[in-house]
């Protein structure tokens, strides 16, 4: 009969995402459980553990049948699936992960940190498809990022590989990032960032914009944008040419074939590539410029894909 069946589980800081895949990597189901956080959340694996037997028994699915589990955790993860500094937003500890797992269910367990895992997903079966060098980079509240060279994630000698939001980029800031540096690129490409430009080039002079107007957010300054508002778009140059500049130093290191862009800022679209590919194209090594840049597909889903690919793939 041979294994038929891959577990995906992307565990966050309020609920714990679950995927059953088939071999071939579609999902069969996807459901999700609470993050018990109590006592340093020394239940989450045992309630993940308890929710795959009960699929399991409901699907008629045996050990036999698994292939094994893929796990993405919010922290640093080694190659032996151990979480390396802990977990501070869930309360873990260091400890490894396939062997607290292996205690309810005996079938191989692999590991990853939750944002090299949803790279690896988009890689495998979203907006990074067909390749098998890419970073992919996360604007939300902050910027992150996950490297996969050769089809294999980049994880470093601490677990801090594809910490791309930490690259010094303006030697001239005097605010903090949430990092204690000063000038990293999450200080200007994330959507935090975005906001901070905006209010900065408002406050520049009085030209006139709908940005002036209601509540100012990513969203709104790429909707703006969109509108053809000459200040966002000024606003929108900045944003470019720092994450523009930014990722050509990553790929100078790295040398992907795609950046695959995803997280709540990437829903401006295609026009947010416009604004970061010329600026990329501008400070790259020339042998680097070939690099594509794709928008992520998977979504919120991106985790629990990577994480059964750690499996399947």
């Amino acid at each position: 009969m041979g294994k038929k069946y891959a577990f995906g589980v992307d565990v966050g800081g309020t609920t714990v995402k679950i995927g059953l895949f088939d071999k071939e990597g579609c999902v069969l189901d996807k459901w999700e459980i609470p993050t018990n956080k109590e006592n340093d959340g020394a239940s989450i694996l045992p309630d993940v553990a308890k929710s795959l037997q009960q699929k399991m028994k409901e699907k008629g699915i045996g050990e036999d049948d698994l292939a094994g589990i893929g796990v993405g955790a919010p922290g640093a993860v080694d190659d032996e699936g151990t979480l390396v500094g802990g977990a501070v937003n869930i309360g873990w500890k260091p400890f490894n992960i396939p062997k607290v797992l292996n205690a309810y269910i005996n079938v191989p367990v692999k590991a990853a940190n939750d944002a090299n895992a949803a790279a690896f997903g988009e890689m495998w079966q979203g907006g990074g498809k067909g390749y098998t060098s890419m970073v992919a980079v996360t604007l939300g509240t902050g910027v992150g990022g996950g490297i996969i060279i050769n089809g294999n994630i980049l994880t470093g000698a601490t677990g801090a590989g594809g910490e791309i939001g930490h690259i010094h980029i303006e030697d001239n800031e005097t605010e903090e990032c949430g990092c204690k540096n000063k000038g990293c690129l999450e200080q200007y490409a994330s959507a935090t960032g975005i906001v901070r430009l905006a209010k900065r080039r408002l406050a520049k002079d009085d030209k006139p914009s709908v940005l002036r107007e209601g509540t100012l957010s990513a969203k709104s300054v790429f909707d703006a944008v969109k509108a053809g508002d000459e200040v966002a778009m000024e606003i929108a140059g900045q944003f470019g040419e720092y994450l523009g500049k930014g990722l050509a130093a990553v790929a100078g290191v790295v040398n992907p074939e795609v950046f695959v862009i995803g997280g709540g800022v990437s829903k401006a679209g295609e026009i947010l590539i416009s604004y970061v590919e010329p600026w990329f194209q501008k400070y790259a090594f020339q042998q680097c410029r070939g690099a594509k840049f794709a928008l992520a597909k998977l979504g919120n889903d991106a985790g629990i894909f990577g994480a059964a690919g750690l499996i399947l793939r």
